[in-house]
């Protein structure tokens, strides 16, 4: 019978303390994975979970989620675009873009209005408020992108982000 082999894993009870390998090293305990270390699926959310602690960190700056600055940084990039269109792009059902959309609007961020090509039909503009809050927004998540892009080449991140994009495109 094969003994599982004994690999690192941090071990802490503060998820987002070990957000980099040296971090990780400095609180690791030896933890048996029996494998669970070559399933795919557990990098992917292991990588999603450390990116999407400080994301969540960056964006309380300015009292954001990251659905929130996903859909302001592409209703900026889409002015006039349509709440199913949005809702469909960032893969969120109706009811989660609307509640989205109205605490945006409710922040004076994002106004909604009716299409005057199909009046059942919501177009959704950034307000100069919103405009701004894109700028601030873009520069933190910036920051935040440039604090993982830097342990990688620009070739190598290239072809990270081509790898990820076979999972889910």
């Amino acid at each position: 019978m094969k003994t599982p082999a004994k690999r690192k894993i941090a071990v802490t009870d503060n998820a987002s303390a070990a957000s980099t390998p040296a971090e990780a090293a400095d609180t690791a305990a030896v933890m048996n994975f029996d494998d669970l270390d070559q399933v795919l699926g557990f990098h992917v959310r292991q990588a999603q979970g450390t990116m999407h602690r400080r994301v969540i960190t960056v964006l309380a700056r300015v009292e954001l989620t990251q659905k929130h600055a996903a859909t302001l940084w592409l209703v900026g990039a889409n002015p006039g675009t349509s709440q199913i269109a949005l809702g469909g792009a960032l893969r969120m059902d109706r009811a989660t873009t609307m509640a989205i959309i109205d605490k945006l609007e409710g922040r004076g961020l994002v106004v909604r209005q009716r299409s005057l090509v199909d009046r059942r039909r919501h177009e959704l503009f950034l307000t100069p408020a919103g405009q701004k809050m894109l700028v601030k927004v873009k520069s933190l998540i910036k920051e935040h992108e440039r604090q993982f892009a830097e342990r990688f080449t620009q070739a190598e991140l290239a072809t990270l982000v081509s790898l990820l994009q076979r999972i889910y495109v």
